[in-house]
């Protein structure tokens, strides 16, 4: 083309029209050089969009005999209204759940009675059980749920009605296809789940049938949408779990051992967890986490249930129920544990954990022999690589500041924020969003630095530390030795930096070689904000720092890094400004409030309380910032919360409840004591605290506190969730030269409706506060024994 240009320059413009054309070639030129950088780029992007896009099924993908149609059916007539213990509705949805039972002509049971769970909440639980009996002795298969709501004012669509409908249709769908187990089939949906597990422990310490149990299914949810993620509960190794659970051939699953590690790290609080614990039962649980800002409220409502994290659990139900009802659960134990991740394809990798340290010591043998023959080579430099580590660890410092105060600072410029308790907001996805695109600027802005210096020097830098993390993962955190798969893929593209003699790069091959990282690392970057609040907005900064790094067999070669980082700040800037326009509370993402009438009887004094930070229009008809106090009171809550501001109230006349010491006696230096605590009006909830008493032991209505929970239980004695209004009797062992004072809060959700008060309604733009007491009037009783 510049040939042509050239004859065809006249005399009088040659030279001119010369500059044009060579002008237009450079450019022409240029943008051909470019291109397949921005090309990888845009494939980078494309394969972590596939990544998300992969986690759920898109489409409706049941078969002929399972009914979605039902089954959204059975999960709207279940979330209809509140259905927590002690309520009509939730008597109305375990008839309902019986019924449905009986017509598919299966024999239902209700067990009943008090339990304590190991957190001193006291329920009386009503379990719903039912059996399909199998052709063959051995152990049953468990399908499990929990049908109670939190109180008091969460829907419970899906937390738990879309387990239960999945459970209802999926067991319609067996029975009609004529299909007799091998094994008997147990569905038992709990009670009381959201008190702290009682239905759960009452089935295991209590029904016969626990002792048959050698599998459970247990679907939970933590939020309205997102991926199911699969979580094994097991005492022992779980390679026979993973083996078969690969074998059943789940379409998609999305699990890893990291969660898997974690979890069996920290105390925890599902209903397969008093399996696990008390009977040494194994079980999977199946749980999706997204959208948490509806988790236990309001708006946990069948209008806000995702079709598609729908479609995931009928996509484990239906193949697991159908694989382990004929197979033999008893070979379900091991001494072996797997590493397992999901990728593409395969759909589920594992490997023992006996390979985690051959696999390490062999990626850092590489990693060695590699450095070696690159100064062999003379493809590497120490400056180079000092450099390059100065880069990296420039980089990870600056964004790990940014994340480990990003919550904070969000806090401060919207204060509103702290009445979401769960800590993700309504816009959350933005800010996750907009904090990993800011560290990818940040990292091509450092690393832009570094024109002048070869690839192969820039990635000795993430790889090392990388190998690093993987050795404390082989010692600390064995479930995450995962990772060491996308270091495999960044030392083989060091490699071909180091051993090609020629100066073409093979982009095409460097982008294979990522796709493990993108893979692995990308949904963690979501996973873990979306799961534990935006107060762990340090874990996707560090993690897009360590993705970078393995990155950089492509992103190294990016000439112009710095319009990257242009472009990545941009994009982080638009990604804040769509939240900061998100971040107001109106109808669709409303405003959780709460307010508490609180009278104490001993005082005879009266004071409104609230749990919010930021006072609405509707709390400040009875509290406002000028005349408000912290109130010492803290009930207990899931997440350990008090009042923020407390205000004179007018005084009513509610009854609190008739205290009577019906035996007291002492003996070998203890005192033996019962207290019967009858409510003189309707109530939901009665709490008893107590400072600096040692309590040896301590029953209500029969059923005994544990011993380990009354050595940790702090300042709280017991909390009872009260059904059909019943009293409580309480049997306590204590020294005898003790003098407990008890301080009893006794609680009913019905301020808003009482005759006392003429409480208006919230406005369209405000929901009740979940996991405090709320919308309740509190009583205060304080007896010394």
């Amino acid at each position: 083309m510049l040939i042509f240009n050239i004859i065809l320059i006249s005399e009088e413009n040659g030279s001119s029209a010369l500059i044009s054309n060579t002008y237009i070639y450079k450019t022409n030129t240029t943008l051909l050089k470019k291109f397949p950088y921005i090309l990888s780029f845009l494939v980078l992007v494309a394969i972590t969009t596939w990544r998300f896009y992969d986690l759920v099924p898109q489409t409706d993908i049941t078969n002929a005999s399972f009914s979605t149609e039902r089954t959204l059916e059975h999960i709207k007539k279940i979330s209809e209204k509140p259905h927590f213990v002690g309520t009509t509705a939730h008597e109305e949805v375990k008839n309902y759940i019986v019924n449905e039972l009986q017509q598919l002509k299966l024999s239902t049971e209700i067990q009943e009675g008090y339990t304590t769970g190991d957190w001193g909440n006291v329920s009386y639980a009503e379990n719903i059980i039912t059996k399909i009996k199998g052709s063959e002795p051995g152990k049953a298969l468990v399908l499990m749920a929990h049908y109670d709501s939190s109180p008091h004012s969460s829907k419970g669509a899906s937390d738990d009605a879309v387990g239960v409908a999945v459970i209802l249709e999926g067991i319609r769908s067996f029975l009609a296809e004529k299909k007799t187990p091998k094994n008997d089939i147990i569905i038992l949906f709990t009670d009381a789940e959201e008190l702290g597990l009682n239905g759960a422990q009452l089935f295991v310490e209590k029904h016969q049938l626990a002792k048959e149990v050698g599998l459970v299914l247990n679907f939970e949810a933590r939020g309205s949408g997102g991926p199911s993620y699969m979580l094994i509960e097991t005492n022992g190794g779980n390679k026979n779990m993973i083996e078969s659970f690969a074998e059943a051939n789940p379409m998609f699953p999305v699990a890893n051992s990291l969660a898997y590690s974690i979890y069996k790290m920290l105390p925890n609080d599902t209903d397969l967890t008093i399996f696990r614990e008390k009977v040494d039962v194994n079980g999977f649980n199946f749980a999706f986490i997204d959208d948490h800002f509806d988790y236990h409220t309001e708006n946990d409502s069948y209008e806000n249930v995702d079709a598609n994290t729908l479609q995931h659990q009928i996509s484990y139900l239906v193949p697991l129920l159908n694989f382990y009802s004929d197979y033999d659960l008893n070979t379900l134990t091991s001494d072996t544990d797997y590493v397992y991740f999901d990728v593409p394809v395969f759909n589920f990798v594992y490997y023992p954990f006996q390979w985690i340290f051959p696999m390490l010591i062999v990626a850092v043998a590489i990693f060695i022999v590699l450095i070696f023959f690159g100064f062999q080579q003379k493809k590497l430099s120490v400056t180079a690589i000092f450099k390059g580590f100065g880069y990296f660890l420039l980089s990870l410092i600056l964004c790990g500041i940014i994340g480990y105060f990003g919550w904070t600072v969000l806090k401060y410029f919207y204060p509103h924020y702290r009445d979401i308790l769960q800590g993700f907001t309504y816009n959350g996805h933005l800010y996750i969003a907009c904090f990993t695109a800011l560290c990818f600027s940040i990292c091509f802005y450092i690393y832009s630095k570094s024109a002048k210096i070869a690839v192969q020097n820039l990635m000795i830098a993430p790889i090392c530390i990388w190998l690093i993390i993987c050795v404390g993962i082989a010692f600390y955190l064995q479930g995450a030795s995962f990772f060491i798969i996308p270091v495999y893929g960044a030392l083989g593209a060091l490699g071909i930096y180091i051993f090609q003699k020629k100066q073409t790069r093979p982009l095409l091959v460097f982008i294979i070689l990522c796709i493990p990282a993108l893979w692995i690392l990308a949904p963690l970057i979501q996973m873990l904000p979306v799961g534990l609040g935006l107060k762990m907005l340090i874990a996707p900064c560090l993690i897009s720092v360590l993705l970078f790094g393995l990155l950089l067999p492509v992103i190294g070669l990016y000439k112009n890094k710095k319009s990257y980082a242009y472009a990545s700040f941009v994009l982080a800037v638009l990604f804040f400004v769509s939240a900061h326009f998100q971040s107001e509370y109106n109808n669709e993402r409303p405003h959780p409030t709460s307010l508490v009438y609180l009278l104490d009887n001993d005082t005879k004094t009266a004071q409104w309380a609230t749990y919010n930070h930021e006072l609405d229009n509707w709390i400040s008809q009875y509290i406002t910032d000028e005349n408000s106090s912290e109130e010492n009171i803290k009930l207990s809550s899931k997440y350990s919360s008090g009042f923020t501001h407390v205000t004179k109230a007018p005084f009513k006349e509610i009854s609190s409840p008739i205290t009577e010491i019906t035996h007291d006696s002492i003996a070998n230096n203890k005192r033996y004591v019962t207290l019967c605590i009858n409510p003189q009006r309707a109530v939901n909830r009665m709490e008893i605290t107590t400072k600096n008493i040692e309590f040896l032991a301590c029953s209500i209505n029969g059923v005994p506190l544990s011993e380990e929970y009354l050595k940790r239980r702090g300042n709280r004695l017991l909390t009872h969730y009260i059904s059909n209004n019943s009293y409580s009797e309480i049997n306590l062992v204590f020294y005898a030269n003790e003098k407990p004072v008890l301080t009893i809060y006794e609680a009913s959700n019905n301020l808003l409706e009482h005759p006392l008060f003429s409480i208006p309604p919230r406005p369209a733009n405000a929901i009740p506060m979940p996991f405090v007491l709320n919308d309740a009037i509190m009583t205060k009783k304080t007896i010394e024994l």
